[in-house]
């Protein structure tokens, strides 16, 4: 499980790097890679934004401009497949990336962009040459956002949305790259 994210930290890293300035302005700058962390150990103090580090989750902080996923939740989607471990992490990097924009270029579903970016990122990657998918990913995938969506559809912007809104942001990632992640006119 290590090494897939270690490869995915690498992988979504290197992609900004190359290609930010082909959409943004200014420079790219990585986020901090806290990594995993264990909330069931009592003795680990990981915290986020000044709280205890979520149980079960994946957290972008913006005190820091860390990342970090706990090593529960990590097992349980790796365990659905090694994808999963990729879309969560290109999914908190995501936020980062947010983090760096104007707010005129950030959704107002901020979590359906981080899943846009995530696909755009990974996608992109693929594209370079530089990640292969494996067979049965597109399937981890499907069910990694499912089983990381909350059972409404998209309603505020603490908000993951239901599979559908997630399947869709990632999607527009997938198909359109960065671009299908800017923000668009309703």
């Amino acid at each position: 499980m290590q090494a897939s994210i270690d490869e995915a930290v690498g992988v979504v890293d290197d992609f900004w790097a190359a290609h930010w300035s082909e959409f943004y302005p200014g420079e790219y700058v990585s986020p901090t890679v806290v990594g995993t962390y264990d909330s069931t150990d009592p003795g680990d103090t990981t915290t986020c934004d000044g709280e205890p580090a979520d149980e079960d989750n994946a957290l972008y902080c913006t005190d820091d401009r860390s990342v970090m996923w706990d090593r529960v939740l990590m097992s349980e989607m790796y365990a659905e497949g090694d994808a999963n471990v990729y879309l969560v992490v290109a999914h908190e990097w995501g936020h980062a990336i947010q983090a760096q924009l104007d707010d005129s270029l950030v959704w107002t579903a901020e979590e359906l962009q981080a899943d846009c970016f995530a696909a755009a990122a990974l996608y992109g990657a693929e594209a370079d040459g530089v990640f292969a998918w494996a067979e049965g990913d597109t399937a981890e995938l499907a069910r990694g956002l499912t089983d990381l969506s909350d059972s409404t559809e998209w309603t505020g912007a603490d908000d993951h949305g239901d599979p559908f809104d997630r399947i869709d942001a990632f999607n527009d990632g997938r198909t359109y790259g960065v671009p299908g992640c800017f923000p668009v006119e309703e």
